[in-house]
């Protein structure tokens, strides 16, 4: 009995060194693969970062990339600047401000407000719809010194011919029909005129009408119009309006009589008064005049080689100073290179 009993002890023992031995291999072993699993990834590591060190893996054009990102308000000495609120000139194709005077200081936008309204416009319509004029709308509800191109309640005419008379001859009539056309109220189109102007990071600027007429709460600033204005040249059909010499609308009247009303531009390179620069192309843009904001001018102008630029003058004191003072901007296009 006793030599069975002491028998069963060596075997138990044999067996428990058997499973410590077995026990510390193992634990060795999980060390090893621990191990080596961490230096394994530890060395991807580093030879990922080395060999994507300074590489750019963002492919998608970032929000500003395409834009004049100004920086400060620099004034070159162009033009005379104690008679205006504002300047600017934006090489598009280089994303490039030629010269920025006080671009960000709030100003009131009058009729170049109506760039905003033909985008939006552009971009939530077709221009071949027919609009019937409102009550709202017609010229014989709007004050007498106010810039109408005679539209009458009851007429009916297309959406690119309310375009034209809105950007070539600054139809105050023709920018409300577009905001009820569009927006079914000249309350619900500001908003849209808002939400667009936000999402082109013009956000120094609020609207609460589609023309341009004076509120306190209707403001921008000569950044903001260039931001617009370089999304609405954009569209073919934008450009191809400014560059018009003219335009003569069909209109179908209440009474069902057909007549035709002739536009023409408001601005003077267009009309042949103002000349511009040598090697320097007008191609077209927006006027602006009221009391409280001065004589204001946003326009496309091309070099020798079709290069675009956006110039910008608010604020001008008199017609004459803005237009000379637009000339002194344009003329430094061709030394632009």
């Amino acid at each position: 009995m006793k030599c069975t009993d002491s028998k069963r002890k060596r075997r138990r023992r044999a067996l428990i060194r058997l499973m410590g031995s077995t026990f510390f291999l193992l634990c060795i072993l999980l060390a090893i693969i621990v191990e080596f699993k961490f230096f394994k990834t530890e060395n991807k590591a580093a030879e990922f970062e080395t060999e994507r060190y300074n590489c750019a893996y963002h492919k998608e054009n970032l929000f500003a990339s395409d834009l004049c990102v100004v920086r400060q308000t620099e004034n070159k000495e162009s033009p005379d600047v104690s008679k205006l609120k504002a300047f600017g000139l934006f090489n598009i194709n280089q994303s490039n401000p030629v010269y920025a005077f006080q671009v960000f200081d709030k100003i009131y936008p009058a009729s170049t407000t109506k760039i905003l309204t033909a985008l939006v416009a552009l971009e939530n319509a077709d221009v071949a719809e027919m609009v019937t004029v409102s009550k709202n709308a017609s010229s014989t509800s709007f004050a007498w010194d106010e810039q109408t191109c005679g539209i009458k309640e009851g007429d009916k005419l297309t959406l690119e011919s309310l375009l034209h008379g809105l950007l070539l001859y600054s139809g105050n009539d023709t920018a409300v029909a577009i905001a009820e056309h569009v927006g079914g109220s000249v309350e619900g189109f500001a908003e849209m005129m808002n939400a667009r102007a936000k999402e082109l990071m013009a956000t120094h600027s609020n609207f609460v009408n589609p023309s341009g007429l004076y509120n306190d709460d209707h403001y921008t600033t000569a950044y903001d119009l260039y931001l617009i204005f370089n999304e609405c040249i954009k569209h073919e059909e934008f450009v191809n309006i400014i560059d018009a010499d003219s335009y003569t609308a069909k209109i179908t009247r209440a009474d069902e009589t057909q007549e035709k009303i002739k536009w023409e531009p408001t601005n003077f390179y267009a009309l042949g008064v103002a000349k511009s620069p040598e090697n320097v192309t007008v191609v077209g843009g927006k006027t602006g005049t009221l009391k409280v904001a001065g004589n204001c001018l946003i326009l496309m102008a091309e070099d020798k080689d079709r290069n675009p630029y956006i110039s910008i003058v608010m604020g001008a004191e008199t017609r004459d100073i803005l237009y000379k003072d637009m000339t002194t901007l344009l003329a430094e296009i061709p030394k632009n290179k």
